[in-house]
């Protein structure tokens, strides 16, 4: 029996977009067929009629119940049940959160602490990225094996601090031999290496400059988290992985450096892949300029208007393969209150307008087909972690993770749109269109902008890479 049938909407699926009905039963999509030809054998009728039908959107970089770096006191960012119920809102039906590893929690204790923050806490579904930080030990670099067996397949490292001064216990910066042989080990057992690419000698350099010359108002932040920066640390990590082999996904690609030196790895052959946020390719550095214009910063940093173009050539043209947000949702207070390049708080709380301004930014105003749109909010992101075709396809077998956009609104965000958080960078942007209505796993949670959601209803989804993402540049 079909138990809920989607009519009337054009449908992007992974063989083109057409006026199709979907049916789905249980968790599952079990039938993509011309209109009106699925039996109404008494399910939930959804009208789609003169909507675009999407699948749920993947967000694969969000920082959940995170502490809150540079600041004092033991201060986390908004947790799972607040950010899943935004995501819903806004049509992403997948979050990929942190699991950090450190010099006192080896990769299981990471997992194990991210899990005791998420079951059941959730209203869509979720997985974890392992991150490791400071010098992993040899036996935390061995763990990796058995982490991507049991469905983490995804690792992170920095090659920077960030800040200036960062305790030893807290160093994030992971050296360029030992990401050398995180890498090998990926390659070993089919696992992708996550990035935060830029040049620590440069960024502490800038730093310390900018603070001999008291210059150290939060504008100047793009001076210290510079494009010379992300040009320098991207190509390094691109010759390192063509020593080892590994695949390479970019986080927050920021500059038109960070662009081009992906493609040109990938002109080579290599699978490397980047990401970039919606507040990069919507914003520039001219922002900070504002008087609260700390309130656009994530790191690395907002660049120039050419970098902003360059970011959309990237997701338009290729060189780019996924819009991201990199969320780190904190309330206004905390977001403005740092006033320096040093204590500025990153990060946004953008899970919730992701899809809907790249809709608007890349569909509407850009013209990108919806095919790609598809690819940059949901099926590469799903490719990408491991989630495909379980996630990011509108097919039969595929999970019912469904979103319905409404192209016919035509005004400006206003805080009553947003369901978290006291403030949006978003607030007042002009749309042409919005999600409305999204199904999880065959369940509606919200429909028609009315959250129906049911906390807990989210799911720890395990993770598996195929191969050919992980051996040539397949998206």
């Amino acid at each position: 029996m079909i138990d809920l049938i989607i009519k009337g909407g054009n449908v992007v699926t992974p063989n083109g977009t057409g006026y199709w009905d979907i049916g789905i039963q249980g968790e599952k999509i079990v039938a993509v067929s011309t209109p009106n030809s699925l039996p109404n054998e008494g399910g939930l009728v959804i009208e789609a009629t003169g909507k675009i039908v999407i699948p749920g959107g993947i967000e694969p970089h969000a920082h959940v119940a995170a502490p809150i770096l540079f600041q004092p006191g033991d201060l986390e960012t908004a947790p799972p049940e607040q950010v899943s119920q935004a995501a819903l809102y806004g049509g992403t039906t997948t979050l990929i959160d942190f699991a950090t590893s450190n010099p006192r929690r080896n990769i299981p204790d990471a997992i194990a602490e991210r899990n005791t923050r998420w079951k059941g806490q959730s209203y869509c579904d979720y997985a974890y990225h392992i991150t490791l930080t400071g010098t992993p030990s040899l036996e935390v670099i061995s763990q990796i094996k058995d982490a991507i067996s049991e469905g983490f397949p995804t690792i992170k490292l920095f090659t920077t601090n960030i800040i200036p001064d960062v305790p030893e216990d807290k160093r994030r910066m992971v050296g360029m031999g030992d990401i050398s042989a995180v890498m090998e080990e990926l390659v070993k057992h089919s696992g992708l290496l996550f990035v935060h690419s830029e040049d620590d000698d440069i960024v502490q350099h800038m730093y310390q400059k900018l603070i001999r010359e008291e210059r150290t108002q939060w504008s100047n932040m793009p001076l210290v988290h510079n494009n010379m920066s992300e040009d320098i640390s991207f190509r390094r990590i691109i010759r390192l992985a063509k020593w080892t082999g590994s695949a390479v996904y970019f986080v927050h690609v920021s500059a038109k450096q960070g662009v081009e030196a992906i493609r040109e790895g990938r002109s080579d052959g290599l699978p490397v892949y980047g990401e970039t946020l919606h507040n990069y390719f919507s914003f520039t550095s001219e922002n900070y300029d504002e008087p609260d214009g700390m309130k656009y910063h994530t790191y690395p940093s907002l660049k120039s208007e050419e970098d902003r173009r360059m970011l959309w050539d990237g997701l338009i043209n290729g060189g780019l393969n996924t819009v991201a947000t990199d969320e780190y949702c904190t309330a206004y207070e905390l977001k403005t209150r740092g006033k320096t390049i040093m204590n500025v708080t990153g990060g946004h709380n953008g899970a919730e307008t992701r899809v809907g301004i790249t809709y608007n930014e890349g569909v509407v105003n850009r013209g990108m087909s919806l095919e790609r749109f598809v690819e940059i909010t949901s099926s590469n992101a799903a490719q990408l972690t491991g989630l495909y075709p379980r996630k990011g396809a509108i097919a039969p077998g595929s999970d019912a993770d469904i979103v319905i956009i409404d192209p016919n609104m035509d005004r400006r965000l206003e805080k009553k749109d947003f369901h978290i958080s006291d403030y949006s960078i978003w607030e007042g942007w002009p749309i042409h269109g919005w999600p409305t209505t999204t199904v999880l796993r065959g369940k509606v949670q919200v429909q028609d902008g009315v959250f129906v959601g049911q906390l807990g209803y989210g799911q720890l989804i395990p993770r598996k890479i195929s191969t050919g993402i992980l051996n040539k540049p397949t998206l």
